[in-house]
């Protein structure tokens, strides 16, 4: 991990599961985030993290190692719940990536070129496109599609170097996204890259986002069940409370260790001991 990812890891203060998940407010993260942008050396990863994903790293342990190395931003009703059980208060602020990243656009003032990876050819072309409508000083190049060789991406590194970009949105679905980017793409590619997940199916309009009343009352995740019952309802009605449940153990174990060990502090991102456990 380079000296940058390192500064951008250690100014997140809360742990979820002992990963460490940024607790800045909205205007903080934007500066913050901003700032890391505009600096000419080193790279730093930013993705965005729910309940499904902290139960993902919970059973890859590659994924919560690179999970480690990243910049985390907390998004949903899980994670406040997490935090609000391990550290007595919420997080600041949802910083879920649909609502983030086109804040984070246009609060760069300075004009970035950045590329986007992930998605239905014709999804990520929409999403360009609404992207450049919503920000038009920057400059939007649509590198590829998701459906690509991810053993072999030679191609589109290719393609990446040769576009000389700034800032570098992949959207492909966790974990793979993570493990790509980790796998893939270095420091002269994008000194900014963002894992946005669906993103580009929300920014294209190919997906709907609930209405503003509902996200506000912090039920988006119920309205996409109802649009999408088949496809989530496992995510959701099962995942929410099994993530819960290892929230409480996990804090209930941690309070043990240290009392019995206390000369054994965890590090942070050293995975937990009872992982292999999670169902």
């Amino acid at each position: 991990m380079n000296l940058i990812a390192n500064f951008a890891v250690l100014a997140s203060r809360r742990t979820i599961f002992d990963l460490p998940v940024c607790d800045l407010g909205w205007d903080d993260a934007l500066v913050f985030i901003n700032e890391l942008a505009s600096i000419p050396v080193g790279q730093t990863v930013v993705c965005f993290v729910n309940a499904h994903n902290m139960l993902t790293a919970l059973r890859d342990d590659e994924y919560y190692r690179i999970m480690s190395h990243n910049l985390v931003l907390p998004d949903g009703i899980g994670l406040n719940i997490a935090s609000q059980i391990s550290h007595g208060a919420p997080f600041p602020a949802n910083l879920n990536g649909t609502d983030f990243v086109p804040a984070f656009l246009t609060f760069m003032e300075a004009p970035r070129r950045i590329g986007l990876i992930g998605g239905k050819r014709s999804v990520v072309e929409a999403a360009a496109e609404n992207f450049h409508k919503h920000t038009p000083w920057h400059e939007f190049v649509v590198i590829s599609d998701g459906f690509f060789d991810k053993v072999d991406s030679t191609d589109v590194i290719e393609e990446i170097e040769r576009q000389k970009l700034d800032i570098l949105i992949v959207g492909m679905g966790t974990p793979l996204q993570e493990k790509w980017v980790h796998d893939n793409i270095r420091a002269d590619h994008a000194r900014l890259v963002l894992t946005v997940g669906a993103l580009f199916d929300f920014v294209s309009g190919a997906v709907p986002r609930a209405p503003k009343t509902v996200r506000m009352m912090r039920l988006e995740w119920a309205y996409r069940l109802i649009q999408e019952p088949v496809r989530l309802w496992r995510r959701y009605i099962v995942g929410i409370p099994v993530f819960l449940f290892h929230v409480l153990r996990y804090r209930f174990r941690r309070r043990e260790r240290i009392l019995s060990h206390p000369e054994e502090s965890r590090s942070v991102g050293q995975p937990p001991a009872d992982r292999k456990k999670a169902s």
